[in-house]
């Protein structure tokens, strides 16, 4: 399939989530590594700011004799202080860190530059654009630097950026390293994100807003400026689904030149009985937890079902999900008990000794904690937003209730104090998954869970929604492993009900029809895998380097 297309000798990358587990961004590159150095074998390189200094960083894995001749002349030269080493993912990458402090003496003749250049507005810039901006030049001049001293123009090289946070450093390269072909990824854009964030209906009035009124309404001007700008600017600009291609169209006035699919590779899956075993272990702990926290006795019979991800209350849909939980308290239809978590970090404090101690004795109790319902303290008890919804429901897992809530608002690392698995090995134990977003350009979290054998409910506002239905050939039911629930500005009390009606359905399935379910979801799952989603990375890398060549000659004339 790739005959056709011309492909890069070398593959410059940049993202905040290099060496940086943050959000999903870590995931989509740190998976596809792999498939990248399988073809490009040393020749992709990874630049990700060095935030950790001279302590060790978990996933980095530094090689002081690797390009040590560049890094001394970087640093001697161009001023440039950078570690190098292999990121510890699947396919050991290049990964380059720089430090980017020094950037800051500059800041403003940049910010003026990238005005004259480019028309990027950084005059109404605050809170974290300065740090990302100035992270995003000194990955253009790694790259710059990388690039005189070790390649030369007979070398076919394109540079890919993620998000505004590093759109900087595609401009920067673009200018003064013109031969490089430049590739922009924005993952959600700003202002689409500002707009569901602020409870303002963003799909019935797409078509209708101006995003750079909308900026100044928001206050992300001079974010919307640099995305925007690069956007129009970079030889190709990808976005990773339909849905927000929708989006860089109406917001941005620029749609994408192709989209990226998040694909993912299912080498952290296991496999056979070690699958068995931890999904065993998964299950154990998590009714431990639950009957330690509520003074109860649930056994392997229990219905454990889960959401997950980051804290976007509206946006990733928990607000629904706490209210189809709640309508679930009175649905005659559910056969099962439920233990719904919510595996969600807020703002957490300490790990609750309480439970502490009644999880390490051998006793068994038939009361509850206090507050039975979180596993962890919070700096914010009073003002958490999980918790105010199921304080004004009085959802307080009273003891004749079938549906008990937990949440769990820390990082699911392994160390948390109660858990104490990495998140990985929680969801493994999940029965039955929701992710009912409002917002969401892709989905990594119900592709994961499925990858588990888990079936998942999600909406058809994420990009994974609309491809599993497009893959389907029909709506997504949860007979299919993914149940895909139409979800619109308007229709929040239909979705809960949805919800609460798929939870109730999947309690009364015997345990064949649950086998089949999760079959289905996990070969669903195979059918993201990055072997068949990298060809779209091809046709971007194709269009950008043909764009690139183009612009060159013109440049001449």
């Amino acid at each position: 399939m790739t005959d056709h297309l011309i492909l890069p000798d070398y593959i410059f990358e940049t993202s905040w989530e290099v060496c940086n587990k943050i959000g999903g961004i870590y995931t989509v590159l740190s998976t596809r590594a792999k498939t990248l150095q399988d073809t490009f074998q040393n020749r992709v390189f990874f630049i990700g700011p060095d935030i950790w200094f001279d302590k060790n960083q978990p996933t980095f894995l530094e090689d002081q004799q690797l390009y040590s001749a560049w890094r001394n002349h970087a640093l001697s030269n161009d001023g440039l202080k950078v570690r190098v080493g292999r990121w510890n993912v699947p396919g050991y990458p290049i990964a380059i860190l720089v430090d980017f402090r020094d950037m800051y003496s500059y800041r403003n003749d940049m910010y003026a530059q990238m005005w004259n250049d480019f028309q990027v507005d950084s005059l109404h810039a605050y809170g974290d654009y300065d740090e990302s901006c100035m992270f995003a030049i000194a990955a253009g001049k790694v790259v710059e630097s990388f690039y005189r001293y070790n390649l030369n123009s007979e070398s076919r090289v394109v540079f890919q950026v993620n998000e505004w946070m590093t759109a900087m450093s595609a401009l920067y390269i673009q200018k003064h390293v013109p031969e490089i072909a430049t590739i922009f990824t924005t993952h959600a854009t700003t202002i689409g994100r500002s707009i569901a964030s602020n409870n303002k209906p963003l799909y019935d009035y797409l078509f209708a807003y101006n995003g750079d009124q909308m900026s100044g309404e928001l206050n992300v001007q001079s974010k919307h400026s640099v995305e925007k700008q690069t956007a129009h600017y970079v030889d190709c600009f990808t976005t990773v689904s339909e849905i927000t291609d929708n989006e860089c169209k109406e917001l941005l006035d620029k749609s994408a030149d192709v989209v990226l699919m998040n694909g993912f590779e299912d080498d952290f899956v296991p496999k056979g009985k070690t699958f068995q075993s931890k999904r065993k272990n998964a299950r154990k702990k998590m009714i431990h937890v639950a009957n330690q926290l509520l003074g109860t006795h649930y056994d392997d019979n229990v219905l454990i079902f889960g959401t997950s991800g980051r804290y976007e209350f509206r946006n990733k849909g928990i607000d629904v999900y706490l209210e189809a939980l709640n309508r679930l308290t009175r649905d005659s239809n559910l056969k099962k008990d439920v233990l719904a978590f919510i595996n969600v970090p807020g703002w957490v404090g300490e790990p609750r000794e309480d439970l502490k101690t009644r999880m390490n004795s051998k006793g068994s109790y038939s009361t509850p904690l206090e507050c039975p319902y979180i596993t962890h303290w919070l700096h914010n008890m009073s003002h958490d937003q999980v918790l105010d919804m199921m304080k004004n429901y009085g959802m307080s897992n009273a003891p004749d209730s079938k549906v008990k809530i937990i949440f769990v608002p820390c990082y699911l690392d392994g160390n948390d104090g109660i858990m104490n698995l990495s998140y990985y090995d929680v969801i493994i134990g999940n029965d039955l998954s929701a992710y009912p977003s409002y917002y969401e350009p892709w989905g990594y979290t119900p592709l994961e869970s499925i990858a588990f054998h888990v079936p998942t409910i999600t909406t058809d506002l994420s990009g994974f929604g609309r491809w599993v239905n497009k893959e389907l050939g029909h709506q997504g039911n949860l007979v299919d492993g993914v149940k895909v629930i139409h979800r619109s500005d308007y229709n929040y009390s239909e979705v809960a009900d949805y919800i609460k009606n798929a939870v109730a359905e999947y309690s009364g399935y015997s345990n064949e029809m649950v086998l089949s379910v999760r079959r289905r979801a996990s070969a669903l799952s195979k059918k993201a895998l990055w072997k068949h989603f990298i060809t779209y990375y091809y046709e971007a890398y194709d269009k950008a380097l043909r764009k690139s060549t183009q612009r060159l000659m013109e440049m001449k004339f």
